[in-house]
């Protein structure tokens, strides 16, 4: 190595001993330490020399650069990691899985969506994608119909899948915590009930609005007042009503959401519109509280309104 730094001109030796052999001062030394301190920081030997040699070097720009360089070179090498473990957690039993896994997770990084769509669905039939490489496409996917196959996906990969979604429910972009969310409420289980429990009493309204539709579905009453919200703010309301309809085929769930319905309509103030929307949902809750309010509402000042209700009257009576 100080043969190596001798021909370059980094280190030359004080002189030579009367057997050849060469002499470094302390100068010398100190010297050499310093070549080694700047190469342990990745300066190639030409800079070294130069920022030993040149008396107007200013190492800010080049350090800059270095900084930028090993950035480069983590998040390169982060990558490589992360593709690493996606390949060892899906257990390939041969190379020709191990080259398929790879051929699999890089679709699901094209630009191309139709390559996208058909990773997701061959992860399913073919060798298995690690779920949290579905997971990180799921949440970073907004061409609808890819999207939709990542979900189907992750539904058909119950393992291990909900807790990094349900990190996707805490992220910063509005737009993940919603894909977070619509992935959640495909999954069946429990668990996956749980979360979604959570998501309704979030901050987000977006997901708090898919939570309670999910809900509903499955047959849980705590999403009923937020349903009820999304038909008077005109959110989604064909869908939150479709959800009251099927939650109401308990009678006591269906005087429960009567009664929230009735109570919006009570409020002071409320529009045209939205009384005609909360008649609407009342046409399908059965049960002696939504025929009192529609046999009110006959008579509303609104016409359409009146006319809605003498309608829903006329099918409830099977006239």
């Amino acid at each position: 190595m100080l043969r190596h730094y001798e021909s370059l001109g980094l280190v030359r030796p004080t002189g030579r001993t009367g057997s050849g052999y060469r002499e470094y001062s302390d100068e010398d030394i100190r010297r050499i330490f310093h070549i080694e301190s700047l190469r342990s920081l990745g300066l190639s030997l030409r800079e070294v020399k130069r920022a030993l040699d040149d008396p107007g070097f200013t190492p800010a720009r080049l350090v800059d650069e270095m900084i930028r360089q090993t950035r480069e070179r983590i998040a390169a090498e982060t990558e490589l990691l992360t593709r690493l473990r996606r390949i060892g957690a899906a257990q390939p039993t041969d190379w020709a899985d191990v080259l398929q896994i790879v051929a699999l997770l890089q679709a699901l990084g094209s630009e191309n969506a139709g390559k996208r769509q058909s990773a997701a669905l061959s992860s399913v039939r073919e060798v298995p994608v690690p779920v949290e490489a579905l997971v990180e496409a799921a949440l970073s996917e907004s061409d609808p119909n890819v999207a939709g196959a990542l979900r189907w996906a992750l539904a058909q990969s119950v393992d291990d899948v909900l807790e990094p979604l349900a990190e996707g429910l805490d992220a910063p972009t509005a737009e993940v915590r919603e894909r977070a969310v619509k992935s959640i409420a495909e999954i069946p289980g429990d668990d996956a009930t749980a979360l979604l429990r959570d998501a309704l009493v979030g901050p987000d309204p977006v997901v708090r609005r898919y939570a309670a539709l999910a809900l509903g579905a499955r047959g849980v009453t705590e999403a009923i007042p937020t349903l009820v919200e999304m038909v008077v703010e005109e959110t989604n309301e064909a869908d939150a009503a479709d959800a009251l309809t099927a939650l109401a085929g308990d009678p006591a769930v269906a005087e429960q959401i009567a009664g929230r319905l009735v109570e919006r309509l009570g409020t002071d103030g409320v529009a045209s519109p939205v009384r005609s929307r909360l008649t609407q949902a009342l046409a399908d809750i059965p049960g002696p509280t939504a025929a009192r309010a529609l046999a009110e509402l006959s008579h509303d000042a609104d016409r359409a309104v009146a006319y809605t209700a003498r309608y829903v009257l006329t099918l409830r009576d099977g006239r």
